[in-house]
């Protein structure tokens, strides 16, 4: 059995957006031939992670967990220092040596959004000849900011910072790297696009995909208050998942869909209630509205209602299983891919999609052959209106959001953790079998 060390700062209990791919991998690592040992943040190190012991029961309880404590963010905060990885990372790189000095890694696994973690990869390669591959969940120089003028989170300040260090050092941890997985394959073009010598087809396109185990436990998850109430007689549609600056374009397409429906059919509208659940990272209370000033400047204000706080994971599964139809929304940002794409199939229930044209979801939900589908590009007021009267009359009018396509079981298989985990175990042997037959 090959070994392999995979560094995910964040991990169960803590729910967060960049532990799920190890998660969902940890159950079906080993039937490929890989023993994974995880090294991660202890909780109590990971400022605002809202802890879900549930999670822990998702994945072999027999998994080796390694956690470390960096310096407490109590400590740091007065300062204006909250990043993980400013606090912990010398604390996962110290460990991570010691495993690697102690034991026989065959991989490391480097699956996290704290990229300063990368630069460990050349790092250890040298010091003790253990190939690496590396996960882009988001891009690691992000040219999004600057080219749409959105403020990023944290500030100019911090962002300019992180990304000074990020051209400094990508090009070192991307061209060591045994292997890299992407969640969009745009990322690959984009580093070509930034490096000459670098070949597109290095990188592995690898969604997070789900697994029928999460909704097998959701079911035993009994909520004490439910934010939705979903046997009042109305209809409820509901979106679980971050919002933001980004998804404006989207949204107001939704919203303004529903406007016009109001006007073409107030009865069955007034039916009608749309739910955005989990909309921001932070815990409650401290979210801040995206969806809710959208919703009043188009009118619908009185039939929507937006949760702007992280929710525990099996919480939104809650609501996705129950709910009576689901939306999901992309970015105008056409790398976005939307992890919670997966979850929302597996829900089984009506979905309408409205995403950047380019975007990776697209291609994911026509090969499962479910969703009423809707692409934008220029993201412009002419193209806003049009896909708002589509929308208004496929979704609404047309009554796609009562009818729910027959779940393909064939369809979704490649999107499975089964079938991904196997995919990244390839990844693994072959940067394994690459290091071996290079020494």
């Amino acid at each position: 059995m090959k070994k392999v060390l995979i560094l995910s700062p964040h991990f169960p209990p803590i729910n967060a957006p960049d532990m799920q791919r190890v998660r969902l991998a940890l159950p079906f690592l080993r039937e490929h031939g890989w023993e994974p040992t995880v090294l991660a943040v202890a909780p109590e190190s990971v400022e605002g992670g809202i802890s879900e012991p549930l999670l822990e029961a998702t994945y072999p309880a027999d998994i080796r967990v390694i956690r470390v404590r960096g310096v407490s963010p109590r400590l740091t905060r007065w300062a204006g220092i909250g990043s993980l990885w400013w606090r912990c990372g010398a604390a996962l790189a110290r460990t991570g040596a010691r495993l690697l000095q102690d034991e026989k890694f065959d991989a490391v696994f480097f699956s996290t959004t704290q990229f300063n973690a990368f630069n460990l990869g050349p790092r250890w390669k040298r010091q003790f000849g253990v190939p690496y591959v590396l996960d882009y969940q988001d891009p690691w120089v992000n040219e999004y900011y600057q080219r749409t003028q959105t403020r990023p989170p944290g500030g100019w300040f911090k962002f300019n910072l992180t990304q000074r260090a990020a051209r400094r050092d990508e090009p070192a941890a991307v061209r060591e790297a045994g292997g890299i997985v992407a969640v969009s394959d745009i990322y690959a073009q984009q580093l070509a696009a930034r490096y000459p010598w670098f070949d597109p087809a290095r990188v592995t396109l690898l969604p997070f995909g789900a697994t029928e185990r999460d909704f097998a436990v959701a079911e035993q998850h009994r909520l004490a208050s439910p934010l939705v109430d979903f046997d009042d007689g109305r209809f409820h549609q509901v979106y679980a998942g971050r919002c933001g600056p980004d998804m404006a374009f989207a949204l107001t397409v939704l919203l303004r869909a529903f406007r016009l429906f109001q006007a073409s059919h107030p009865t069955e509208a007034s039916r009608l209630r749309l739910h955005f659940i989990g909309t921001g990272y932070a815990p409650p209370p401290l979210g801040r509205e995206s969806v809710m000033p959208l919703a009043r400047a188009e009118g619908v204000a009185e039939s929507v209602q937006e949760y702007c706080y992280r929710v525990p994971y099996f919480d939104a599964l809650y609501y996705l299983r129950r709910a009576h139809a689901l939306i999901a929304v992309g970015s105008d940002d056409a790398s976005y891919s939307a992890s919670k794409l997966f979850p929302n199939l597996l829900a089984r229930r009506p979905l309408l999609l409205i995403f950047h044209q380019s975007s990776p979801v697209h291609a994911f939900a026509e090969a499962a052959a479910v969703g009423v589908r809707f692409g934008f590009a220029r993201a412009d007021a002419g193209e806003m209106n049009m896909l708002a009267a589509a929308v208004h009359q496929r979704w609404f009018v047309d009554g796609g959001y009562t009818r729910q396509s027959p779940f393909n079981e064939t369809a979704f298989a490649p999107f499975s953790a089964a079938i991904l985990t196997q995919k990244l175990a390839a990844i693994l042997d072959q940067a394994a079998a690459s290091h071996a037959r290079a020494e």
